[in-house]
């Protein structure tokens, strides 16, 4: 494998906006690389005695086991810390927290509710600050995703993704990177669950440069007809359980299942980022179907992890 390039040596990644498309691409080129060397069982320990550190204020199981074990097998170490247990929990700021671990850790990934306290984590702290998710973004994911689409056709550019349900955080940083990468992204959901208006403008900014486009519909079978790549998520985030019986009678005719899948292209997939409710937001046949994607989504997060570590490691 080629050496790590410096272009992002000590930068942050806090929302697929954060970096350009050279970055983004430069970033699933290695993952692919990576990928390929780990599945020849070589060791690539480009990141020896580095620490990262794993700040959690929700749960997780692919972006925390997929970040212990990137930086393990790049040769670092992982402190999981739960915010709970530092004294964030007792009123120490963001600001005070980024300027102590900077000078213990190598770089920090947050996985918390609003973005604005990445962000001034970010600001603040002295090494790179990765954002793990939040309400508004979740970027890891977005470029897991983006992997797994040009490992399955081939290319990016020109492809059709169809997004159905909830026009939430994931659907935020699909947005952002399909117009990043000529993706045309088509979004399917009912009033009030449409993505945010600056989202959604700085997407078709993106791709007024790479010649996508970017849709908003209130009709799933409108978005599905012809596409590529039909993604759906959970219909109730973390914090909204109050909203559960409400979010399902609204969202239901977007479920993504067998019918809407054969109005996709002959060749399309599912996916979907996981965890799944069977029955709400796709149905059993279609998420452990031959066209689903969701495994490969879920393993590419480990790749991507490892990229984006060794791209922003000093």
């Amino acid at each position: 494998m080629a050496g790590i390039p410096e272009l992002l040596k000590g930068r942050s990644f806090t929302r697929v906006g954060d970096w350009t498309r050279d970055e983004l691409e430069a970033a699933l080129d290695l993952a692919d690389e990576l990928k390929q060397e780990r599945a020849r069982r070589k060791e690539l320990r480009v990141l020896p005695g580095r620490t990262l550190a794993l700040i959690f204020r929700k749960p997780s199981t692919r972006t925390r086991v997929s970040s212990e074990v990137a930086i393990a097998e790049l040769g670092g170490m992982a402190l999981y810390v739960p915010a709970a247990d530092l004294q964030l929990s007792r009123g120490e700021s963001p600001r005070d927290t980024a300027l102590v671990l900077s000078r213990m850790v190598s770089a920090i990934l947050i996985r918390t509710f609003a973005q604005q306290e990445v962000e001034e984590w970010a600001e603040h702290a002295s090494v790179p600050v990765i954002n793990g998710l939040t309400d508004r973004a979740h970027p890891l994911q977005a470029l897991a995703d983006a992997m797994t689409m040009r490992e399955r056709f081939g290319r990016l550019e020109g492809l059709r993704l169809a997004y159905l349900g909830d026009g939430n955080n994931v659907c935020h940083s699909l947005l952002r990177i399909a117009g990043r990468l000529g993706l045309h992204m088509v979004v399917a959901t009912p009033p009030g669950y449409e993505p945010a208006p600056d989202v959604v403008a700085a997407a078709r900014g993106d791709a007024a440069v790479t010649g996508a486009s970017v849709e908003l519909v209130d009709d799933p079978r409108e978005a599905a007809r012809g596409a590529d790549v039909l993604y759906t998520d959970v219909w109730i985030s973390m914090g909204q359980e109050e909203e559960r019986d409400r979010r399902l009678a609204e969202l239901a005719p977007y479920r993504l299942d067998e019918e809407l899948l054969g109005l996709a292209a002959e060749d399309a997939v599912a996916m979907h980022c996981l965890p799944a409710h069977i029955g709400e937001e796709i149905t059993a046949g279609v998420l452990y179907g031959p066209r689903s994607l969701a495994w490969e989504q879920a393993e590419n997060r480990l790749h991507t992890q490892k990229a984006v570590l060794a791209l922003v490691i000093r």
